[in-house]
Formats: C-alpha cells, structure tokens, sequence
C-alpha cells in the first residue's frame, strides 16, 4: 500500500474486509434547466452555437466549472443533450464539455454510438486532442465549433496534440466540420472567464 498515493491509501483503510473505490458520477449543473429544456428546438446552426455560449459562459458564471459548453443536436435540430466542462468540481480530466454531452446523448438514446441517427456536436470552442478522439467514435455525423483552438490557447489553456488537418482527417471519416460560427463571440467568453478571475487548469496545474 506504500506506492498508492495518500488519498487511495486512505480509501483503503476505510474499507472493512475488501478493498473498495470511489465511483464516478458525472451529474449536470442545476441551473441547466434556465437555459435549455430537452427536445428544444433551435433550428439554425446560429441559434445552435448560441446555446453552446450560453451554457459556457453559465456554467462559470455559476461557479461550476470552466468557460466550454457543448451540445449533441438530431437533424431537425432539438436538443438531445447539453454538456459543460466539469473538470475541476469532479476531479476528472476527462469532463469536457463534449464527453459530457456525447455521455448523457447516449444514455438517452440508449446507446455508446449515435451511428444509427443523423446527429450533430456543437462546441463553444473546438475540440482539444482528447475530445478530437471521441467525436468519431461517437457516431455524430457534423462538428461546429465556434472559438478555435488559438483562442482556448490565448488565454492559457492547452488545447494537446492535434494534427494540422484535423478537420480534414475527420471529413475522411464522414463528419462534416463547420469552424468559426460566431468565432468572436466563442473568444469573448473565453477572455470574459479569465478578466473574471477564471482558473486555467491544464495537466500541470498544482
């Protein structure tokens, strides 16, 4: 037990007769209901991203987590579901923005992969290296994006290793990639976290 890390080694000593673990549970803000209800309709790419903004700029607005939002869309445009960046509150460097929305999607429709409906993700900036990965796995047949990875970068996040032509590489695989809708208004959240006082949390954040 020496080598686990003191905080594992003290969930050890709590358990009585086995070893036991904490569980992950990745539940969305409550505020969530004030700026979407599920089945809404937002029928332009526009209306779309402004969404996403919305629920960037909510979620630090209400001290929950960090300045990204993201939705899963069909194709008539209702909401599936929504997703904010939950890193810091859940100790997870996984709860991005898009992991959280693909998540709940595929609880809803009951499945890992959205392959079987036409579906969109729409992010209020573009997707770092790791939710790049997961975007096809997904199933999702169109990315937005709004703020670029410059403007995430800007303020001091870091965005990971991506290659150049992403966009071109997950056009091979079937996924339309629509950048820069409403790209200034995708920024100015951004810089409006960090003039707030924001925290920028990258893998070497103390």
């Amino acid at each position: 037990m020496g080598l686990l890390p003191r905080s594992a080694a003290g969930v050890l000593q709590r358990s009585v007769g086995f070893v036991t673990f904490p569980s992950i549970e990745i539940a969305l803000p409550s505020w969530i209901g004030d700026v979407c209800e599920p089945g809404q309709t937002f029928a332009t790419v526009e209306e779309r991203v402004d969404l996403t903004l919305a629920l960037a700029r909510s979620n630090f607005e209400h001290e929950t987590g960090g300045p990204f939002g993201s939705a899963v869309f069909d194709n008539d445009g209702r909401l599936i579901a929504p997703g904010v960046n939950m890193v810091v509150p859940n100790n997870f460097a996984g709860a991005h923005a898009e992991i959280v929305a693909m998540g709940i999607a595929g609880q809803i429709l009951g499945n890992f992969t959205f392959a079987e409906h036409w579906t969109e993700i729409v992010a209020s900036t573009e997707p770092c290296a790791m939710c790049l990965g997961a975007i096809p796995w997904s199933g999702v047949k169109r990315l937005v994006c709004s703020a670029r990875d410059e403007d995430a970068s800007a303020i001091g996040f870091e965005e990971g290793d991506k290659p150049a032509d992403w966009g071109d590489k997950l056009k091979t695989r079937g996924i339309e990639v629509l950048r820069d809708v409403k790209r200034d208004d995708g920024a100015r959240v951004l810089v409006d976290y960090v003039t707030a006082g924001g925290v920028i949390y990258n893998g070497d954040t103390a």
